[in-house]
């Protein structure tokens, strides 16, 4: 019995995106860099060279990896971001960036997170409008999901 109830937590929990994964106590920790210009750009240049291969250059996504320009990436808490980073989403394809210094993984999460004014910003302004003005929920909006 203890099997079978393992198992139906582990396909619950499969299709969360990762970000819901992240366990409640690593969702209480703060970003050291948030608002860091430099950290952001910095950030830029590690998410072109580590993870722009998966999920585009202008993180619209590709092939099944998920675009990460949403509300949800920008609006996460910093520290399950760091969570998917570190851990990786194996059964979605993410490896683990544990390889990565703590440093280089917050500076990634700035750049995702601190670039709501950047290039993308017409993707996140249409997401937040789609919530403005009809106080839906991301899913009914047909916003990606992870």
């Amino acid at each position: 019995m203890k099997g079978l109830w393992c198992f139906v937590l582990t396909v619950a929990a499969w299709g969360q995106n990762p970000v819901q994964r992240a366990p409640a106590k690593v969702t209480s920790l703060r970003n050291p860099m948030e608002g860091d210009e430099r950290a952001r750009q910095a950030g830029a240049k590690l998410y072109a060279r580590e993870c722009a291969a998966c999920h585009g250059s202008q993180r619209q996504g590709l092939g099944t990896a998920p675009p990460l320009r949403r509300v949800d990436i920008y609006r996460a808490p910093a520290g399950a971001l760091f969570w998917v980073l570190r851990n990786g989403s194996l059964h979605r394809g993410m490896p683990s960036f544990a390889h990565l210094p703590e440093p280089q993984r917050w500076q990634i999460i700035t750049f995702l997170q601190g670039a709501a004014g950047a290039p993308l910003a017409p993707h996140f302004q249409e997401e937040r409008r789609c919530e403005e003005l009809t106080r839906c929920k991301l899913e009914s909006c047909n916003v990606p999901s992870f």
